[in-house]
């Protein structure tokens, strides 16, 4: 019988993002299939995160072309960024949390587009005078990836319900990043 990788993927992320110690034997059981099955397509535990890094990767720029981050005024490009990528922002809170992903000659480049593409909507922002010019692009692309992973893990933790994640991301950043008007 072969194997449904993509299922095996979601498993393990769907488990990961709740119980990021889980163990290659509990991934095995909740995809339903058995440690040797699950090693011949992972290695271990580090080839594994590997991969469910390009799924979160591939997830990411698609929401990122779902949104249309270049068109319309950029405040509302971001919310529409973050209802696109709300589905994946479990998966992306659980790799946020994997430093090894981002040390080292081993980072994978996807993660640079994804935080080009983003700073370049926040400075878009900044040059229609929509966003503070105080606040560098990639701080403002790190404050919204650390909202993403708050919000996510609120959400499964059901101290926030799921209709609130959008809502309540892009209000507190966009609050925090709409220029004023001086008096």
């Amino acid at each position: 019988m072969a194997v449904d990788r993509d299922h095996v993927l979601r498993s393990a992320a769907a488990l990961l993002t709740r119980k990021s110690t889980a163990t290659m034997d509990e991934v095995a059981r909740v995809a339903g299939i058995s440690r040797a099955t699950l090693h011949r397509q992972f290695a271990g535990r580090d080839a594994l995160v590997r991969a469910l890094e390009s799924l979160g990767i591939d997830e990411c720029e698609a929401a990122l072309d779902a949104a249309r981050v270049d068109e319309g005024p950029a405040p509302d490009a971001v919310r529409r960024l973050v209802q696109a990528i709300e589905p994946s922002a479990a998966l992306l809170a659980f790799l946020y949390s994997e430093n090894q992903l981002f040390e080292g000659e081993q980072q994978n480049t996807g993660w640079t587009r994804i935080d080009e593409r983003i700073a370049a909507l926040f400075r878009r922002g900044q040059s229609a005078g929509a966003f503070r010019i105080d606040l560098t692009p990639a701080w403002l692309t790190e404050a919204l990836y650390g909202l993403l992973a708050s919000g996510a893990w609120a959400v499964l933790e059901g101290r926030v319900a799921s209709k609130d994640f959008t809502f309540m991301i892009t209000e507190l950043l966009l609050g925090g990043a709409l220029r004023r008007e001086e008096p």
